[in-house]
């Protein structure tokens, strides 16, 4: 898997791994699992939207926070595994949270930015288990997080 160069075919970067928001650590390795904790949707140490989809932050850019935040995991994924995508098995699931306004039903199309992103960057190995939920809120008024379980190498 060469992501840097699928990154860059796709006019696209990884951030510095963003330091969490509160009391957690990044990820979590156990065996070969490794669970990337909730991501916002943060460039430049800023969120890029704020609010509930669809009133304040409409679809599309609420699916460009779901492509953020699975950038700001691969960040920390990239981390965790040394800079060595070799070692990356595949992505074996993906939660993403839509802040959203009662009776909003689009959270699997919000989902899409992040998935979507996947499966351009590893192919099959970006294929993956997924749930996509409405809230009411989430931390900083973010309008998505995303988290993630990646299995590696041993």
């Amino acid at each position: 898997m060469n992501v840097e160069e699928k990154l860059a075919e796709l006019g696209l970067s990884l951030p510095q791994p963003p330091k969490p928001v509160a009391a957690y650590v990044p990820c979590v390795r156990s065996g070969n699992l490794i669970v990337v904790s909730g991501q916002l949707p943060m460039a430049a140490g800023q969120l890029l939207f704020r609010g509930r989809v669809p009133s304040i932050v409409d679809i599309e850019q609420a699916t460009e926070c779901a492509r953020q935040c699975t950038l700001n995991a691969l960040a920390i994924l990239k981390h965790e595994l040394g800079g060595d995508w070799s070692k990356l098995s595949r992505v074996v699931r993906v939660g993403v949270f839509v802040q959203c306004d009662d009776g909003f039903g689009g959270q699997p199309q919000v989902a899409n930015g992040a998935s979507d992103l996947l499966v351009a960057l590893l192919g099959d190995a970006g294929r993956h288990a997924r749930a996509a939920v409405g809230t009411n809120a989430l931390p900083l008024d973010a309008p998505v997080e995303v988290e993630f379980l990646f299995e590696a190498a041993e």
